[in-house]
């Protein structure tokens, strides 16, 4: 991890890089934002998410089912949104809600390579 670039982050930020490091459906952000973020309105909201994107820290899929190889149902993270339709996936309030029902098909963070490096320590940082 880049301790300078996990600092240099806004809390809002650092909220959806959690919420990518967990493959979190996007209304779980709600939980990891403060009460100063909740009250922002969802396009603003979008507008943070899209720049940690832009970076190359998250990607933005939809769930979809799983099968385990013993025949047991799951969810896992599916498709990834094209970037010119994530303007208008992140700005629709209900992408921010958790769906009633299964969640196939809805939004789900999911952290990148390159978004590993801000959210895990390298084994020179944790010697040090």
């Amino acid at each position: 991890m880049s301790e300078r670039e996990w600092q240099a982050l806004t809390k809002s930020e650092e909220a959806f890089m959690v919420s990518s490091y967990e493959i979190d459906i996007l209304a779980g952000v709600w939980g990891d934002l403060d009460d100063a973020d909740q009250s922002r309105p969802v396009k603003e909201l979008a507008g943070i998410l899209l720049t940690l994107i832009d970076r190359g820290w998250v990607e933005v899929r939809r769930v979809a089912p799983w099968t385990s190889p013993s025949g047991k149902k799951g969810f896992q993270s599916g498709e990834l949104v094209p970037r010119d339709q994530l303007p208008a996936v992140l700005e629709d309030p209900a992408n921010w809600e958790y769906p009633n029902g299964d969640w196939i098909g809805a939004v789900t963070l999911v952290e990148t390579e390159a978004g590993k490096k801000i959210t895990r320590r390298s084994r020179e940082e944790m010697a040090e």
